[in-house]
């Protein structure tokens, strides 16, 4: 462990490891504790500090490549070290805590994930979100090392991949979310990076309603096609304005017709509260059509398999093409009973109440449908106006 007065030109043309030694430390005479070390495992040579903790134990804090940074620059990083040391920091401790916090897959796959499971019913797509897109770009990284301008940078580049704006937005709120409950439970103690990332805000939802013609030709699809059970799932859709999965998933328990009342259980409702749903003509039709009662606990069985139908995307989309419709998705039939309620005047109180929407503000989206039913209303002061004229 030689010490002596280290010169760039010393660093760059003697520091070398002998023969027969392993590696060897090159001291600095001037600035006491920066070493130079040498090994015979490359030519590549590394500043590094010596200095004793707070426990008086000896440590060695990497500093720098030759090749990378000049003498000069070492000293003064060594410089600043022993003042920070000096005053109660300690490097290695701080490297070894920066090097404890997971990266984004560990945290995601060992954490947040056995979190949301039974807590989010669509931690599925969480899942897939991340697995294949978000994992490749930010993964790989520690918590504390993703920063706003990475995930601003990931959040442009889905938009350039096409995926629409809405869904672009999705990915960001997730990765908010996730280091949202990694600062929750004390694993990221910086700021939340997601948490100012500018979100594109684009109203994108797509609804298609059916004029009288359309409507029309879609009842008489359904009224005749063959594959009866899948038309009275959309049947019982159009007359309830409920979601696939609660119809899917509805049981004959739950089925009241005394009262006229269908009760969702908590557990099956997007709101994740009990609601219960009017049964009207229509859908109580569509439920004496049914042979599954006293066989099955569910109401919409597959009677191949025995279990209750989990997918009609196929069927729905041939039925649909057979109406004439192929845009119609089975999510606006929903839209479309909300137009019925909408379209007759009842408020939007009432289609809330029905729809089963936790917030107004989503039930708003109809409004533009009461203009009919405004325009009436509208026309009681043109009755007052031209009686008086008349008088």
């Amino acid at each position: 462990m030689p010490v002596l007065k280290l010169t760039q030109e010393f660093v760059k043309d003697h520091a070398q490891c002998p023969e027969g030694k392993k590696r060897i430390e090159f001291c600095d005479i001037d600035l006491p504790g920066l070493y130079l070390l040498a090994s015979n495992a490359g030519v590549v040579t590394t500043y590094f500090l010596r200095y004793a903790d707070s426990t008086g134990k000896t440590c060695h804090q990497k500093i720098g490549r030759s090749c990378d940074i000049d003498l000069a620059t070492a000293r003064k990083q060594a410089r600043t070290l022993k003042a920070e040391i000096a005053l109660g920091a300690n490097p290695r401790a701080e490297a070894k805590a920066q090097k404890e916090v997971p990266t984004f897959t560990d945290f995601f796959e060992k954490h947040y994930l056995p979190y949301v499971t039974p807590r989010k019913r669509s931690w599925k797509c969480d899942e897939e979100m991340f697995r294949v897109r978000i994992k490749a770009v930010l993964g790989g990284k520690r918590l504390n090392q993703i920063s706003r301008q990475q995930i601003q940078s990931f959040h442009t580049a889905l938009l350039e991949e096409g995926l629409a704006h809405a869904t672009c937005d999705h990915y960001v709120k997730l990765i908010k979310h996730a280091l949202n409950l990694a600062i929750d439970w004390n694993m990221l103690t910086e700021k939340n990076p997601a948490a100012r990332v500018p979100l594109f805000n684009r109203d994108n939802k797509v609804e298609n309603y059916l004029d009288e013609e359309q409507l029309g030709a879609l009842l008489s699809v359904l009224r005749t096609d063959d594959n009866r059970a899948v038309c009275r799932i959309a049947l019982f859709l159009l007359s309830t304005g409920c979601r696939r999965n609660e119809a899917l998933s509805a049981t004959w328990r739950q089925i009241d017709r005394k009262t006229r009342v269908w009760r969702i259980p908590a557990m099956n409702s997007k709101s994740k509260r009990i609601r219960s749903v009017p049964l009207n003509d229509s859908a109580l039709e569509v439920l004496a059509q049914l042979d599954t009662e006293g066989k099955f606990d569910y109401l919409f069985v597959n009677v191949e398999t025995g279990k209750p139908y989990a997918n009609i995307n196929k069927v729905w989309i041939r039925l649909r093409k057979k109406a004439g419709l192929p845009h119609l998705r089975i999510h606006d039939l929903r839209h479309q009973y909300a137009s019925f309620l909408v379209n007759s005047g009842r408020t939007l109180y009432e289609v809330q109440s029905i729809l089963g929407h936790s917030d107004a503000k989503v039930t708003q989206r109809y409004a533009h449908l009461s203009t009919k039913s405004l325009q009436e209303a509208a026309n009681t002061a043109s009755i007052i106006i031209n009686a008086s004229k008349a008088a």
